[in-house]
């Protein structure tokens, strides 16, 4: 490995990621943007040279990054290590699921950590600002519908009850956004990264057809033990119960994307047009009751084998 080349790449990249660490910072609509650039000198570098000379890369930034001011080392910890598990995973020639799959773990471990360094630092609560978020829209709701005439007390306690509800059960499902989030970042990220190496390093990466994919039958049988649970268990205050949602939300999140997966299948499977799945997707953003539909079919398509009963029949 030529040691020379290798430094003068990690200054190059260190330049990069310092620079849109100052956009982020300075800019306040770009970061929007930013976030998910933040990683990509730290992919392309452990794509290159893999995860070890990556972690040093990382601590140079974290030094640098402290010396303008300490609040913002969380920055390249969190971008950072998300950024090695996605170049690393990249440069161990793994699959674009198994790279998502690190790349969303990386992310997972730095949100964490934020969450935790906001909540134990800087008495930053992520839950109480969602709370008191939720509560705000929930007032000017009340304030819209006193307006329109509804001035009975006994329908604004139940509507603000049931707004209450729904705050504590966003709460309780908050590791979820978390997941989300992470999942979200890690696909971006790596999107943009493939563009890029493969100009740069002349690769051929590519995520497969969406079409191909499939969630493993395992989490068939997870669906149905959760959903189970969650009528054994109806306390709400629980832990048992909090741990049921979070893993019942997961789950159906990704059941619906394999019955998305299935419609992208079934049209190219019958020659049908392009627009077909995606005036599905459309249609389920506009119509969420449609979701729960798109999830029978997933879980149809698992439970039944359906794509290989239709490729067999072919």
């Amino acid at each position: 490995m030529n040691q020379s080349k290798m430094l003068k790449d990690g200054i190059v990249l260190l330049i990069i990621f310092m620079i849109l660490l100052f956009i982020t910072i300075s800019i306040p609509v770009l970061p929007m943007i930013s976030i998910f650039l933040l990683p990509l000198p730290f992919v392309i570098f452990a794509a290159r040279y893999n995860w070890k000379s990556s972690l040093l890369m990382l601590m140079v930034a974290m030094v640098i990054t402290a010396m303008i001011s300490v609040f913002l080392i969380i920055i390249p910890a969190v971008m950072g290590f998300a950024g090695i598990m996605i170049g690393s995973a990249i440069y161990k020639g793994l699959s674009s699921y198994e790279t998502l799959a690190r790349g969303t773990f990386g992310f997972i471990i730095g949100l964490l950590s934020l969450f935790v360094i906001s909540q134990s630092i800087f008495q930053v609560s992520w839950t109480e600002d969602l709370q008191r978020g939720v509560s705000e829209s929930m007032e000017m709701s009340s304030s819209v519908l006193d307006e329109f005439g509804l001035e009975s007390q006994a329908q604004l306690e139940e509507f603000e009850e049931m707004m209450q509800q729904q705050i504590n059960y966003l709460i309780d499902i908050f590791p979820v956004f978390l997941v989300v989030s992470a999942l979200i970042l890690a696909f971006i990220t790596q999107w943009i990264s493939y563009k890029i190496l493969n100009q740069l390093e002349k690769m051929d990466l590519v995520f497969p057809p969406f079409r191909t994919l499939r969630i493993p039958s395992v989490f068939l049988w997870i669906y149905l033990v959760v959903l189970i649970l969650s009528f054994v268990e109806p306390n709400t205050g629980s832990a048992l119960y909090v741990v049921i949602q979070n893993v019942l939300v997961m789950v159906s999140i990704l059941l619906t994307i394999q019955g998305f997966s299935f419609i992208f299948f079934y049209s190219h499977h019958k020659h049908l047009s392009k627009a077909i799945p995606i005036l599905s997707i459309i249609l389920a953003i506009l119509l969420p009751f449609l979701i729960s539909l798109i999830r029978i079919i997933g879980i149809i398509d698992i439970g039944f084998k359906m794509r290989d009963r239709l490729i067999q029949n072919k």
